[in-house]
Order: structure tokens, then sequence, then C-alpha cells
């Protein structure tokens, strides 16, 4: 299976990434002139978080939980020496709902890290992924 994707440059540091479906999302810079969009290292900690939020939602929902909301947080941490690849990832995940259990948020955790999430399959040959997770009830999703 083949996925092509496009960067387009715009302007000084800012760039359009475009996927296969077409949808697009700006790309660039740290600096404040340039900084009008996602920056490429973060972007990849945010496909990380989609990836694995993707598969505990869909597996929470074969099992015919009801899910309210579900966060994924990634921090990562990067070498202090060029290219400054990241080292670590720890995913936080934050899972509400009715009748989610403990074990449901564990298995779906461990499924989509060792099963289902390409994006965790192809970092973890060079990264330490690290991840925690804590269900939350209904009435306090809010606070």
């Amino acid at each position: 299976m083949s996925k092509t994707v496009n960067v387009t440059w715009l302007q000084s540091l800012q760039f359009v990434g475009t996927d296969s479906s077409k949808h697009s999302v700006v790309l660039s810079g740290q600096s404040e002139a340039d900084g009008v969009g996602m920056k490429p290292a973060e972007l990849l900690l945010v496909s990380l978080a989609g990836c694995t939020a993707y598969d505990v939602v869909n597996i929470l929902r074969k099992k015919r939980k009801k899910l309210l909301d579900v966060r994924v947080s990634a921090e990562g941490t990067q070498s202090d020496k060029p290219p400054y690849p990241f080292v670590r990832i720890h995913l936080h995940y934050v899972i509400c709902g009715e009748g989610i259990s403990e074990r449901d948020a564990a298995k779906a955790v461990q499924l989509s890290r060792e099963k289902y999430c390409s994006i965790s399959a192809t970092l973890s040959a060079g990264v330490e992924i690290t991840s925690d997770y804590e269900v939350i009830p209904p009435e306090e999703l809010d606070k």
C-alpha cells in the first residue's frame, strides 16, 4: 500500500502539506514572522497522538462503550544534537464515558500501540514510547 503526500512552499519558511485525500495543514518555522502553522516536528507528535486516539475510540466503540471524550497528549523529548531526533515520547490518555473500566482503557491503549497504530509501529524502532491513561467519570468531564 502506497501513500503520497505533497508539501508546497508558500513563502519564507511557510508550507502547505496536503494528504492523499486533499486535506491540508499549514507548516512553518518557529520564528514569529514564520509561525503561522504547525512546526513539522510537532506535527509528528500530533500524527502519533491522532493515530492512537483513532484506534482507542474505534476499539472502545466496537466494545459498545458510550464515549463522551477522548484526549491524548504527546510529550516528546528530542536529542540536543542535530538533527534533534525524538528519543522519547510519552502519551497521556484521558478517557471519559459511561461504563468504561480501567481494564477497557488499558486494553484499548495496548492494542493501539502493539497492533493498530502505524505511526507507533514506525517510530518504536528508534524512539522510546511510553504511555499512561486515566478514566474519568462523566461528571468530572468539564472540571
